[in-house]
């Protein structure tokens, strides 16, 4: 009978999370919340970056969230809030940074604008990017270290596949996607960092709810996840502590869907009936 080797290494669960300081984009609302909610639950310290003081102010009554307001469409204010971050809360540095912030306009190819385009850009891509790089340099100044990682959250079916309406949301998490293998290749390269996609597919924050509440538009959609529902935000905040942590510390690179076997059924597949 095989047994636990006391001197064996053993995976570190998401509880050795303890300690830590995680920084979160998208935190007053729905998954970014969810996310920041569970890191604090693990032990974290988190900085929460939103645009709404009054989101981040209950989310610091909730579960003790450091706040820190800013609007990430703005290029120079995304990289200044990744080097306040650093010194907010109460020690300096960074261990963790997730990007959730999201925006997306339903526009249609030939209704799309240059002003949609370029919003859902701003705060899906280049947030990530120039939040992300400001606190990556710090990181650099200080030379490698181990436990460091970054998770963007983007989209199934989004960021792989084309949806109608959808072009800049669509375009937008695809970038994403490829951004996050150039930081991959470069941080963990360089620093030691690991970094990791997050796509999860229709999930279940208020505005889900609200949006999917019609059981015959949800119902196409349902029977194509072979788990038969819609992920709910803790579902995805479980998947990013996971790697987040120490346990996940050979995971590099990757997009892992958290949309109950979604992305697993092919184009040509039937919707699956119900149980």
């Amino acid at each position: 009978m095989l047994g636990h080797r006391p001197n064996s290494t053993m995976p570190r669960s998401p509880s050795d999370l303890a300690g830590r300081k995680a920084l979160v984009t998208g935190a007053g609302k729905g998954i970014g919340k969810a996310i920041a909610a569970a890191l604090a639950g693990a032990g974290c310290e988190v900085v929460g970056v939103a645009r709404t003081a009054r989101d981040l102010d209950v989310c610091a009554e909730e579960f003790g969230l450091v706040p820190l307001v800013a609007d990430l469409a703005d290029a120079a204010a995304a990289g200044r809030a990744g080097d306040a971050a650093w010194t907010a809360g109460s020690r300096e540095g960074i261990d963790f940074v997730v990007n959730c912030a999201g925006t997306g306009a339903t526009q249609s190819f030939l209704d799309a604008t240059v002003e949609g385009w370029d919003a859902t850009f701003a705060v899906n891509v280049r947030a990530a990017m120039f939040l992300t790089q400001a606190v990556a340099r710090r990181w650099a100044a200080r030379g490698p270290e181990s436990g460091r990682a970054v998770v963007n959250v983007s989209s199934v079916p989004s960021g792989a596949s084309a949806m109608p309406d959808r072009a800049a949301y669509c375009a937008s998490k695809g970038a994403l996607n490829q951004l996050t293998k150039v930081m991959a290749l470069e941080l963990g390269h360089r620093l030691g960092v690991r970094v990791n996609a997050l796509s999860p597919t229709v999930t279940m924050t208020d505005m889900g709810r609200e949006a999917w509440a019609d059981p015959a538009r949800a119902a196409p959609m349902l029977a194509r996840i072979p788990l038969g529902r819609f992920p709910e935000p803790r579902d995805v905040a479980d998947a990013a502590l996971f790697l987040l942590s120490d346990a996940a510390r050979m995971v590099h690179g990757a997009n892992v869907p958290v949309d109950g076997g979604f992305s697993a059924v092919g184009a040509g597949c039937l919707p699956l009936a119900p149980l």
